[in-house]
Order: C-alpha cells, then sequence, then structure tokens
C-alpha cells in the first residue's frame, strides 16, 4: 500500500510522457492520493466505524487491487487521477484498521511495538519497494510496476482472509459521539504536531537531491546511496520507535523534535561534507519516523472513546504537514538556493520542540469527565 502511494514519483516522467502530459501535471497524481488519503481517509473511516476491522481491511485490499489495476492499463489521464485520488482514500481507511487490528492482537503493554509494526510498512516501502519498483520501471516499463503492486495486494489479501483475526468494530458512541471525542483540542493539538514534525523533514527532504548536487557535491548514482541511507532510517527509526512509545509517548515526542532540529541545523552548516551528511540523513530519519508510532500512540490515548475515528487522523495530519512543507521548501528554493529548503524545515522543526513539551502535558479523559477531565497521573504521558 506504501509503494502503491510513493513508486509514482520514482517514474513520474514515464507516465507523464505516457499519458500525454506536462511532469508538473503528471505530479497532480501524487497530490491527489494526498488529498484523498487526507480527506477520504477520515470520512470513510467514520461511514465505518460499525464494520468489523477485518472485512474493512479485506475491502480496502480488494479495491486498490481494482484501483491500482486502473492505474496500470488507464490511458487517461483524468481516469488515472480519480483511480489515484480513490486508492489514496482507500488508504487512509486502511491504516485506520490496520491499527485498529494491530493493537487488538497484542497486549496492552505492547499497544506501541505492534502500532510500529503497522507504521513500518510505510517505511520499508520507502526503503525497499519504492527503489525495486522505480528500477523496474526503468527497465520494462512503470505499468509493470503497477501491475507487481497488484499481484502484491492479492497476496496479502489471501494473507488477510487467511491470518487476521475478527476485530469488531468501535461504534458505539455513533458516529457524532466518535467525532466529538477524535477532534478534541487536545487530540488537534498532536495532530498539529505530526503536521510540524513531518513538514519540516520533507521540506528539506523534498529538495535534498539538488542540495546534495549544488553544495555537497554528489550527483549521479552516489546520490541513490545517500537516499538510500535515509529510507534504511526511517524503517530502523520506525521500529525502534514503538519500543519507546510503550515506555513514554510523550517524552519520546520532544526528543525526536529535538533531534529533528540538532539534524537539520547540523545539515544547514555541514552539507559541504559528505560523511557527515550522510550520517546527518540517517538521524533525520530515525527521528521523524521513530516519532510515527509515539505520535500514533498519543493521538488514539487522548481520544479516548473516540479512538476508532481517530486512528485515521494522523495519517491524514502527516500529508497536510508533508504538503506545506514542500511548498515551504520550494517557495525558499525559488527565492534563494537549494541550502534554504533546509533552513525552511529549520524553522518548522523549531515551532515542534514547543508544541511537542506542551502536548505532553494534555491527559486522556476519563469515564467521570470524558471530555474535560485529566486521566490518574499513573497514566500521564503514555
Amino acid at each position: 500500500m506504501g509503494s502503491s502511494e510513493l513508486l509514482i514519483v520514482g517514474v513520474l516522467d514515464l507516465v507523464a510522457g505516457d499519458l500525454g502530459v506536462s511532469v508538473p501535471t503528471a505530479g497532480t497524481l501524487v497530490t491527489g492520493f494526498a488529498l484523498g488519503l487526507g480527506i477520504g481517509g477520515p470520512i470513510l473511516t467514520a461511514l465505518t466505524i460499525r464494520l468489523d476491522r477485518r472485512t474493512i481491511l479485506c475491502g480496502t485490499l480488494l479495491l486498490a487491487i481494482g484501483c491500482n489495476l486502473v492505474v496500470a492499463l488507464s490511458t487517461s489521464y483524468d481516469l488515472t487521477l480519480a483511480a489515484r485520488t480513490l486508492t489514496g482514500a482507500f488508504a487512509g481507511l486502511f491504516d485506520a484498521a490496520a491499527f485498529t487490528v494491530g493493537i487488538a492482537v497484542v497486549p496492552p503493554d505492547r499497544a506501541g511495538r505492534a502500532l510500529a509494526v503497522v507504521i513500518s510498512g510505510f517505511a520499508v516501502s520507502a526503503a525497499a519497494g519504492v527503489p525495486l519498483g522505480t528500477l523496474l520501471g526503468q527497465v520494462v516499463g512503470w505499468r509493470a510496476s503497477f501491475i507487481a503492486i497488484v499481484v502484491l495486494v492479492a497476496v496479502m489479501l489471501v494473507a488477510t482472509v487467511a491470518l487476521v483475526p475478527s476485530v469488531p468494530g468501535g461504534g458505539d458512541s455513533g458516529v457524532g459521539g466518535q467525532v466529538r471525542y477524535a477532534f478534541a483540542p487536545r487530540v488537534l493539538a498532536v495532530l498539529a504536531l505530526c503536521a510540524l514534525l513531518f513538514g519540516s523533514t520533507f521540506a528539506a527532504l523534498t529538495y535534498i537531491v539538488p542540495f546534495l548536487q549544488q553544495v555537497t557535491g554528489i550527483s549521479g548514482a552516489l546520490v541513490s546511496v545517500f537516499l538510500l541511507a535515509y529510507g534504511v532510517a526511517t524503517a530502523v527509526g520506525s521500529f525502534g520507535g514503538g519500543r519507546f512509545a510503550d515506555r513514554n509517548a510523550a517524552r519520546t515526542l520532544v526528543v525526536a523534535a529535538t533531534g529533528t532540529v540538532g539534524s537539520l541545523a547540523a545539515l544547514y552548516l555541514f552539507g559541504a561534507n559528505p560523511v557527515l551528511v550522510g550520517l546527518l540523513l540517517l538521524g533525520l530519519g530515525v527521528c521523524t519516523m521513530g516519532a510515527g508510532p509515539s505520535l500514533q500512540y498519543r493521538v488514539v490515548a487522548l481520544a479516548g472513546p473516540g479512538a476508532p475515528l481517530a486512528q485515521s487522523l494522523p495519517a491524514s495530519a502527516i500529508n497536510l504537514g508533508i504538503a506545506f512543507g514542500s511548498f515551504a521548501g520550494g517557495v525558499a528554493v525559488g527565492a534563494f538556493t537549494a541550502s534554504a529548503a533546509i533552513l525552511a524545515g529549520l524553522v518548522i522543526a523549531l515551532t515542534a520542540i514547543p508544541v511537542a513539551w506542551a502536548t505532553g502535558r494534555l491527559q486522556p479523559p476519563t469515564a467521570d469527565n470524558p471530555v474535560t477531565d485529566p486521566e490518574p497521573a499513573a497514566t500521564a504521558g503514555r
């Protein structure tokens, strides 16, 4: 599912030529997916709140097969854009259901690690799935890459039917009640932190290739090595971040925000040193994706009875943050140089530190007063 989102970036020029549109126009296929996930995901989650989560997983995988097949076979840009947007919406619904199932099948003290396993799917797709899919697209055509995704998602559908247990829906309070808790101010504050952390990283990362070329002096195949290093770091961070989420998710977010600031500041100051740049990209990947499980954990905990709907919101906030960060980085690069994108990311990251500290003081609702009362101190900071 993650590869189907990201792969289009690696073959964008091929897609543009095949569909007879410009590269910027083809770029809307990325935007369409992001908007589908960010807006459609929560809407579909709310509409299916009472359905069994296993049914949701199977249904979204089946729909993803159909949409990716349309992308692989269509010669119409408009139809391809519609299929990409729908795929994004189904992916948002899939994510929410997957988080719920992941938590349901493990003991409570391992919830953070379960979330990390689910989140790591996206990191692994960035580290392995996208490079392999891009290579396949360059060798035998981009459509073959999406056919490969269709085949692999079909395999996952079979595995889901065979291995994933039934997990009842969480709609006891109804959609209205879900919305009330899921969009409470304390939840929105953590969602803002999601957007800031990932926005700061992608302000820099979106323009890391020109930065490597112009500032670090890296070009050609070596660029892929640096990008692979970042991808591997995100995978390591997402796996390792689950254990820290189980220990203290709130503190983990403060550390991750601070680490992101340090990585971006050092990248700006020492960008001419290839060895340091490689190490700093590793640090940036670990900090950003290492925060993922804790962000998801905190949103779900602070949403209380609205957790089933809230499961879909971090992905939406992250996509909005990525869109904002990429835009800010683009404005900075257009006005100055490639280094300005790193500086733009640093400014955004600096705002994330006080937000992370402030949200760490927020506590989940209690049964006595689910809207305003804090949770007992024994569970604060989770």
